[in-house]
């Protein structure tokens, strides 16, 4: 047993720390290393908790290692724009302290790819956020931040890659087809991105996500469309920024906070995808 923690412990620590300790961001990689070598000192903790009862008397414990577990692994992907000028901006910005944000990948306009985080370690990327009944987002997810302003669109070598990037993800993880969505979606009063520009469509296409059907009927007389929204995953608390984050995703041309009849019709398949 202890032989097989052994070999999981450095396997661990080569894929935590495997980052280049050269080049513009030799200080940062080196600050990785160190961090993702705590965690793993974390790891090596085989003591149990030193626990005492209602009367103040010491508990008896001993650490027995379980042969049965692995790494916690991501469930969903959370796609954001940068809302920053430049890859080099957003890049300083994920390398210092005192912003508290980060996130796993990070998309640049020329199709670069930076891997910013190991997959199994939990970015800050989502914030205070809710998607159905999960209420911290960050640790079940991957972030990817795409570099984009949030006024222009997204330009093809860009996507190019981030279907590369998510059909690598979906992959490994198993993550499900309607687990790959937006910022917006899971922090409608706070966030806008990855906004109506992003190409939600392609990517439902690919695999990653769902999109209304060319043809559309008419939901029944009873539709609730709030609690359609719910069900999908949305935060209904406030009714109109869920229709506008639902709107952003799923409509694009319009995203007023109003449900016309299209709106409707696009939400009730929309809704019966997600929740059939």
């Amino acid at each position: 047993m202890k032989n097989t923690y052994t070999i999981f412990l450095i396997l661990a620590l080569a894929a935590l720390s495997s980052c280049s300790l050269k080049g513009p961001y030799a200080l940062t990689n080196k600050v990785y290393k160190h961090q993702t070598d705590s965690v793993v000192n974390v790891i090596e903790q085989t003591q149990p908790p030193m626990l005492v009862d209602s009367a103040g008397a010491a508990v008896p414990g001993e650490w027995v290692g379980t042969v049965n577990f692995n790494l916690r692994k991501p469930n969903y992907v959370i796609i954001h724009f940068t809302a920053q000028d430049s890859i080099q901006q957003t890049l300083k910005t994920f390398t210092l302290v005192r912003p508290q944000v980060s996130a796993h990948y990070v998309v640049a306009k020329d199709g670069k790819v930076f891997h910013m985080l190991n997959d199994y370690l939990r970015a800050w990327h989502a914030g205070i956020s809710r998607w159905g009944s999960i209420t911290d987002m960050n640790s079940c997810s991957i972030g990817i931040e795409i570099d984009n302003n949030g006024n222009e669109s997204f330009n093809d070598v860009q996507v190019k890659s981030l279907l590369a990037l998510l059909a690598q993800l979906k992959k490994v993880y198993n993550i499900p087809t309607g687990n790959f969505i937006g910022h917006q979606d899971i922090a409608p009063l706070r966030k806008p991105d990855p906004g109506p520009f992003f190409p939600w469509k392609l990517l439902a296409q690919k695999g990653f996500g769902y999109w209304s059907d060319e043809l559309l009927e008419l939901p029944p007389d009873n539709f609730d469309y709030a609690t359609a929204l719910k069900l999908i995953g949305y935060d209904t608390r406030d009714l109109t920024a869920a229709i506008v984050a639902f709107k952003r995703h799923f409509v694009q041309t319009d995203v007023t906070p109003t449900m016309t009849q299209l709106d409707l019709n696009i939400l009730y398949n929309v809704y019966r995808k997600y929740a059939p």
